[in-house]
């Protein structure tokens, strides 16, 4: 495992892929990031792979629960006590899906939604760390970001549950603040309002973007493994990204910062 320490805050310290097909997502997300996956042989763990880059856990990989969940990146906030935390999340308005259970001897997770119909995981630690490698390092966690259907609802459960301020970004006339959750000084993840031309059908949720070196190179070689192009590379004020579907129909970014 990863020697990884919990964060003292609660933010990120892990992200998983529940997919229709495991064996095809790790092919596909090791040709495009250069993992070594390592599938776990002991049964209770379902095949989950843990993903690695020079010796650091860097996501997991495995299949879905249950047949009708979408196939989806999800991002999980470090608790050191998730019973406690599962009470916020009712307090605050939102819903626990999965109530806390354990993974074997490494940790306890739980699945949370937030008022704006978001699903958002925990995780307290105990053998198992967590880890997103190197945020600046090519195929390594780089940003979450909330994309929501009611943002002005979400926000205030965010604050409420996991202690996060919520800085708006004006991000030009007519359109709506890019939202930055903040610990102190500290970047945590971002938030939006869904733009009106995403179809109806599709939910609020959580977006997982992952650094690389060469953001249009990597768009390529995604579209070249059977990836489905959401949102062709283009700049922003603090770097460039894009945005994929994988061959199973998980979402997720390509994200390279500008330099400082």
């Amino acid at each position: 495992m990863a020697e990884t320490m919990a964060p003292a805050v609660t933010k990120p310290i892990w992200i998983d892929l529940a997919s229709s097909d495991p064996a095809a997502a790790r092919e596909f997300y090791a040709k495009l990031f250069g993992w070594q996956v390592e599938v776990n042989p002991d049964p209770q763990y379902g095949g989950y792979g843990m993903a690695k880059m020079g010796g650091q856990d860097i996501a997991g990989i495995g299949g879905k629960m249950m047949p009708e969940a979408p196939t989806a990146w999800s991002l999980y906030n470090y608790t050191p006590d998730v019973a406690e935390l599962a009470k916020k999340v009712v307090a605050a308005g939102g819903k626990v899906i999965a109530p806390p259970m354990a993974v074997g001897p490494q940790g306890t997770m739980a699945v949370f939604q937030d008022p704006s119909g978001a699903y958002i995981c925990a995780w307290q630690p105990a053998m198992m760390q967590g880890g997103l490698g190197d945020p600046g390092k090519s195929g390594s966690f780089g940003w979450a970001e909330l994309n929501s259907r009611g943002v002005d609802k979400a926000l205030p459960f965010y604050k409420a549950v996991f202690g996060w301020d919520a800085r708006a970004i004006p991000m030009g006339e007519g359109q709506p603040p890019y939202f930055e959750f903040r610990i102190g000084d500290e970047r945590i993840a971002g938030g939006m309002e869904m733009s009106p031309m995403v179809p109806a059908q599709v939910p609020s949720y959580w977006l997982v973007y992952f650094t690389v070196a060469d953001v249009d190179a990597s768009f390529k070689t995604a579209l070249s493994a059977g990836a489905r192009e959401m949102l062709a590379p283009q700049d922003f004020a603090g770097g460039r990204f894009a945005i994929l579907g994988d061959p199973q129909g998980a979402s997720f970014g390509l994200l390279k910062m500008a330099a400082r």
